[in-house]
Order: C-alpha cells, then structure tokens, then sequence
C-alpha cells in the first residue's frame, strides 16, 4: 500500500461523506483498504482535517494509561479509540493493551533507545585502580599472573613434544 498525502485523505473521506459511493467502492477504486479507510473515516468525524496532520508524539505513561482505562470503562473497540484520542494507528493501541496485560504498567514506560554513551565506560575504567605497589594486593596478584604464564607455558611445552611424536609428521623433501 502507497503512503497517501492529507489531500488525498480528505478527499476519499469526503466521497465517503456525500453517501453516494460505498466504503468498499471507494477503497477499491483508490487503492486503499476498506478498514483503513473505516479509520480515516472515524478519525475525520472526531478530529475534522487535523486528524491527518501527524507529528511525531512521544506518548507518556499516563496518556497510555488514560487511553487503556478510557477504552475499558466505555467498552469501546480499539479503532473507536484509536480515532477518539488521534492515534494515527489502532495496531498502537493493540501493542499497549497487550504490554499492559502481559507486564502491568511498568511495561508501558518507554524505554530509552539507541547506543548507550561512551561516558559511562570511562567512568567504569577509571573506578578499577591498580593497587600500590609492594602492597599485599599487588603481591597476590603479581603471583596469580605468574602462576597463569607458568602453567601456559608448561601446556605450550606439551603440545610442542607431542607434536615432535607424531606419526603423521610429513617430511620436508
């Protein structure tokens, strides 16, 4: 489906309006779905012309939460809603019934997006101090590293002799 600009909205709803084509005859001839147009249609009665001026809007908890308790109290169905309170899509509407169902309201709570910053890694390296030297923590940990190149070395000498006993060894010609 092609994305339709406002004019193009509003003139398929105002076919609509005149009462002299069906949903289906219109939403046939131009291409749309006869549910979206269903939802242009409701979102006209409640809203006039802006309903189709959409602006990106980050929506708050409690705007969610209105929304959800509204459409519980009234009994109204998720498009109905949808165009009550100009949400551009009911499958929004949808998600947030089920995120309320499935984790309660904190579920609801937007998240933050996008890569996390830079600062907070340096501020954990800058926390993890090396201990002072000839302290009894240096000590312990000098001996640990030891103790790992000891017992590497000493893996990294096995494999070499028993490469040497191979029977599989080729030889250089």
């Amino acid at each position: 489906m092609s994305k339709f600009t406002v004019k193009e909205k509003l003139n398929v709803v105002k076919r609509y309006l005149m009462g002299n084509e069906s949903q289906r005859s219109i939403a046939s001839s131009t291409g749309v779905n006869h549910s979206v147009l269903r939802v242009w249609i409701q979102q006209f009665q409640y809203h006039g012309e802006k309903a189709f001026h959409k602006n990106y809007t980050p929506y708050t908890l409690q705007f969610k939460l209105d929304v959800l308790n509204y459409m519980y109290e009234q009994g109204t169905s998720i498009r109905e809603t949808s165009a009550i309170f100009n949400i551009p899509s009911p499958s929004t509407l949808f998600k947030w019934q089920k995120l309320f169902e499935a984790g309660g309201i904190d579920a609801l709570e937007s998240k933050k997006k996008g890569r996390p910053s830079m600062k907070n890694d340096s501020q954990k390296k800058t926390k993890t101090t090396m201990p002072i030297e000839g302290s009894l923590e240096a000590l312990q940990a000098e001996n640990e590293r030891l103790r790992m190149e000891n017992a590497y070395l000493k893996k990294l000498n096995a494999l070499v002799q028993n490469k040497g006993k191979s029977p599989n060894k080729t030889k250089r010609k």
